[in-house]
Protein backbone atom coordinates (compact mmCIF):
# COMPACT_ATOMS: atom_id res chain seq x y z
CA UNK A 1 0.00 0.00 0.00
CA UNK A 2 2.83 2.41 0.85
CA UNK A 3 4.53 1.64 -2.47
CA UNK A 4 1.33 2.46 -4.35
CA UNK A 5 0.99 5.80 -2.53
CA UNK A 6 4.62 6.68 -3.23
CA UNK A 7 4.24 5.85 -6.93
CA UNK A 8 1.03 7.90 -7.15
CA UNK A 9 2.63 10.83 -5.32
CA UNK A 10 5.67 10.75 -7.63
CA UNK A 11 3.46 10.49 -10.70
CA UNK A 12 1.32 13.43 -9.57
CA UNK A 13 4.44 15.46 -8.76
CA UNK A 14 5.89 14.81 -12.19
CA UNK A 15 2.63 15.79 -13.87
CA UNK A 16 2.44 19.02 -11.89
CA UNK A 17 6.06 19.82 -12.70
CA UNK A 18 5.59 19.07 -16.40
CA UNK A 19 2.41 21.14 -16.70
CA UNK A 20 3.62 24.09 -14.68
CA UNK A 21 7.08 24.53 -16.18
CA UNK A 22 8.29 27.85 -17.55
CA UNK A 23 8.69 26.45 -21.06
CA UNK A 24 4.92 26.18 -21.47
CA UNK A 25 4.37 29.72 -20.22
CA UNK A 26 7.01 31.06 -22.61
CA UNK A 27 5.44 29.20 -25.52
CA UNK A 28 2.00 30.54 -24.59
CA UNK A 29 3.32 34.12 -24.50
CA UNK A 30 4.95 33.67 -27.93
CA UNK A 31 1.67 32.36 -29.34
CA UNK A 32 -0.23 35.35 -27.93
CA UNK A 33 2.25 37.80 -29.50
CA UNK A 34 2.01 36.01 -32.85
CA UNK A 35 -1.79 36.10 -32.71
CA UNK A 36 -1.76 39.83 -31.94
CA UNK A 37 0.62 40.55 -34.82
CA UNK A 38 -1.51 38.47 -37.18
CA UNK A 39 -4.67 40.18 -36.00
CA UNK A 40 -3.07 43.59 -36.64
CA UNK A 41 -1.95 42.49 -40.08
CA UNK A 42 -5.42 41.20 -40.85
CA UNK A 43 -6.96 44.51 -39.81
CA UNK A 44 -4.51 46.42 -42.01
CA UNK A 45 -5.17 44.08 -44.93
CA UNK A 46 -8.91 44.45 -44.48
CA UNK A 47 -8.59 48.25 -44.39
CA UNK A 48 -6.41 48.20 -47.52
CA UNK A 49 -8.86 45.97 -49.37
CA UNK A 50 -11.74 48.27 -48.44
CA UNK A 51 -9.84 51.29 -49.79
CA UNK A 52 -8.88 49.44 -52.98
CA UNK A 53 -12.52 48.45 -53.51
CA UNK A 54 -13.75 52.00 -52.88
CA UNK A 55 -11.43 53.45 -55.52
CA UNK A 56 -11.12 52.46 -59.18
CA UNK A 57 -8.09 50.19 -58.59
CA UNK A 58 -9.81 46.93 -59.47
CA UNK A 59 -10.59 48.22 -62.95
CA UNK A 60 -6.94 47.81 -63.87
CA UNK A 61 -5.48 45.53 -61.19
CA UNK A 62 -6.33 42.13 -59.72
CA UNK A 63 -4.44 40.27 -57.01
CA UNK A 64 -3.11 37.39 -59.14
CA UNK A 65 -4.08 38.41 -62.67
CA UNK A 66 -2.75 41.04 -65.07
CA UNK A 67 -5.57 43.17 -66.45
CA UNK A 68 -4.70 46.62 -67.83
CA UNK A 69 -1.99 47.08 -65.20
CA UNK A 70 0.11 44.48 -63.41
CA UNK A 71 -1.30 42.15 -60.78
CA UNK A 72 -0.63 43.11 -57.18
CA UNK A 73 1.51 39.97 -56.81
CA UNK A 74 3.59 41.09 -59.80
CA UNK A 75 4.13 44.50 -58.16
CA UNK A 76 5.02 42.84 -54.85
CA UNK A 77 7.58 40.61 -56.53
CA UNK A 78 9.21 43.58 -58.28
CA UNK A 79 9.76 45.77 -55.21
CA UNK A 80 11.25 45.40 -51.73
CA UNK A 81 9.13 46.62 -48.83
CA UNK A 82 11.48 49.44 -47.77
CA UNK A 83 10.28 52.82 -46.50
CA UNK A 84 11.61 54.54 -49.64
CA UNK A 85 9.76 52.15 -51.97
CA UNK A 86 6.54 52.42 -49.95
CA UNK A 87 6.72 56.22 -50.16
CA UNK A 88 7.53 56.14 -53.90
CA UNK A 89 4.68 53.76 -54.74
CA UNK A 90 2.29 55.72 -52.51
CA UNK A 91 3.17 58.87 -54.47
CA UNK A 92 2.45 57.02 -57.72
CA UNK A 93 -0.99 56.05 -56.44
CA UNK A 94 -1.71 59.66 -55.48
CA UNK A 95 -0.12 61.41 -58.49
CA UNK A 96 -0.54 58.70 -61.12
CA UNK A 97 2.23 57.09 -63.10
CA UNK A 98 3.27 55.68 -66.44
CA UNK A 99 6.05 53.72 -68.06
CA UNK A 100 7.03 51.08 -65.53
CA UNK A 101 4.63 48.42 -66.84
CA UNK A 102 3.79 49.85 -70.25
CA UNK A 103 2.35 52.97 -71.83
CA UNK A 104 -1.10 53.03 -70.21
CA UNK A 105 -1.03 55.67 -67.46
CA UNK A 106 -2.25 54.91 -63.94
CA UNK A 107 -5.08 57.19 -62.87
CA UNK A 108 -4.09 59.64 -60.13
CA UNK A 109 -5.95 59.68 -56.82
CA UNK A 110 -5.25 63.20 -55.51
CA UNK A 111 -7.87 63.00 -52.74
CA UNK A 112 -6.17 59.97 -51.16
CA UNK A 113 -4.00 60.73 -48.14
CA UNK A 114 -0.39 59.57 -48.01
CA UNK A 115 -1.18 57.44 -44.95
CA UNK A 116 -4.02 55.67 -46.76
CA UNK A 117 -1.87 55.09 -49.83
CA UNK A 118 0.86 53.63 -47.63
CA UNK A 119 -1.61 51.17 -46.05
CA UNK A 120 -2.57 50.02 -49.54
CA UNK A 121 1.07 49.72 -50.69
CA UNK A 122 2.08 47.77 -47.59
CA UNK A 123 -0.76 45.33 -48.22
CA UNK A 124 0.21 44.94 -51.89
CA UNK A 125 3.87 44.37 -51.00
CA UNK A 126 2.82 41.77 -48.40
CA UNK A 127 1.61 39.60 -51.29
CA UNK A 128 5.19 38.85 -52.35
CA UNK A 129 5.67 35.16 -53.05
CA UNK A 130 8.22 33.66 -50.69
Amino acid sequence: MKKLMVVCALGAGLMIYACGGTENKTAEKKEEKTEKKTAGSDADAEKALEMIASLDCTTCHKINEKVIGPSYVEVANKYEASDAVITDLSNKIIKGGQGVYGTVPMTPHPNLSMDSAKVMVKYILSLKKQ
